[in-house]
């Protein structure tokens, strides 16, 4: 793939630096070579095999350095979310999978990059970066989803251990990661300040699949039961009753990554429909010709663009501005997921009945987009998020 005019001048604003603009290059490449497939085989697939062989491609080949700090053999000194978001564009863009098995290894680990200690970074971060272990974020719960801090998990003092008890579901690499990232209550304070968070290995006795979740857009997910699942107490990431905080703070990072795959979704639909109604003919002329398709290309392409400059300011804030940048995150989430649902749909339109055919890579944006409205905070949470930065008097 030639990287898209329009993304291209993108790369020209002062958002970004020249690494960021090779980075783009030499990703398009690989992609091109290495994550082509055939559509048709879609319902032959092993998931959880591909995405480990995935998984394992992006550490060869080095991508997932960027989930990682230097210290642990990472690129940067800490985690860059404009890298972030262009590699999850650009994947997306290429491979639905692809694109969440890099953003699970990050979201998955970013807890220990953020508050692990020498040692238990040094135990798991090169392995995730080398594509040698699969990480796993364990936070949502059967009665607690955008309400995170309504978990019931428990996690009690036991001597030199915390015993866990309780139940996880909706987590992405469930069944086949190496360690999950659990958040569980931890002191007798209600709210999220008697949350802590916790490295659980997959092998840890007590730790349960209880079942597998199929969903539209397939990848590994699962529910997990703990039953008495003992971990040492060095196993807590940070201070006991930070958990929460820490939670918040991982998905502050990845927040805007959603976005930016939301974006190479819609990029990729709207290269499809392009090359679709530029050939296909009727009523003695071509698609293209149309002035109502015109105008659903022109709509669809301002969503982009609008959607592309909301989500690489909010990780230009994140990287390198002073403040926070919590209402502008979640305006890129919310306008990006939002804007590519209805760019995908419309592609679809565009090519009629083939559009929703099983093996067409419209059919496979149509189900990989959806979930991406609600995941790392529905929309309905993202509107809260603005709404209430704006009636604090916005940013300090």
């Amino acid at each position: 793939m030639q990287v898209h005019d329009s993304l291209s001048k993108v790369y020209d604003l002062p958002l970004f630096d020249n690494a960021h603009r090779q980075l783009v290059r030499d990703l398009s490449r690989w992609c091109a070579a290495n994550l082509a497939r055939d559509e048709r085989e879609d319902e032959f697939v092993d998931i959880d095999a591909q995405c480990r062989a995935l998984v394992t491609m992006l550490g060869e080949a080095g991508w997932l350095r960027y989930c990682v700090p230097a210290n642990v053999g990472g690129v940067f000194p800490q985690l860059d979310v404009r890298t972030l978001c262009i590699l999850r564009e650009t994947l997306a863009y290429h491979e639905g999978l692809a694109d969440f098995a890099f953003a699970m290894q990050g979201l998955g680990s970013g807890a220990i990059t953020l508050a692990g200690t020498a040692e238990q970074q040094q135990r798991y971060l090169p392995g995730v970066a080398a594509g040698k272990l699969i990480a796993a974020f364990a936070l949502s719960e059967p009665g607690a989803g955008s309400d995170a801090a309504a978990l019931t998990t428990t996690a009690t003092r036991d001597g030199n251990s915390y015993c866990l008890n309780g139940s996880k579901t909706w987590i992405s690499n469930g069944g086949i990661a190496d360690f999950y990232i659990v958040f569980a209550r931890s002191e007798d304070v209600a709210g999220p300040k008697g949350i802590s968070a916790f490295i659980v290995p997959a092998d840890t006795p007590g730790l349960v699949i209880a079942e597998r979740i199929n969903v539209i857009a397939p990848h590994p997910l699962a529910t997990l039961r703990f039953e008495e699942c003992r971990v040492p107490a060095t196993n807590m990431l940070g201070a006991a009753g930070e958990g929460f905080k820490l939670a918040m703070q991982t998905l502050d990072i990845f927040r805007a990554s959603v976005a930016a795959a939301a974006t190479g979704f819609a990029r990729r639909a709207i290269d499809e429909a392009v090359q679709y109604v530029k050939q296909r003919r009727m009523f003695g002329q071509t698609l293209a010709d149309m002035q109502m398709t015109q105008a659903k290309l022109a709509n669809m392409a301002t969503a982009i663009a609008a959607s592309t400059l909301l989500t690489y300011q909010a990780a230009w804030f994140h990287d390198v501005g002073n403040y926070g940048a919590k209402r502008e995150v979640a305006m890129a989430k919310m306008t990006a997921t939002e804007s590519a649902q209805k760019v995908i749909d419309d592609a679809v339109q565009l090519f009629g009945g083939r559009g929703v055919q099983q093996g067409q890579i419209t059919e496979r944006l149509y189900r990989e987009i959806r979930a991406l409205r609600i995941y790392e905070g529905a929309t309905e949470v993202q509107q809260l998020i603005i709404a209430r930065s704006l009636l604090k008097g916005g940013r300090k």
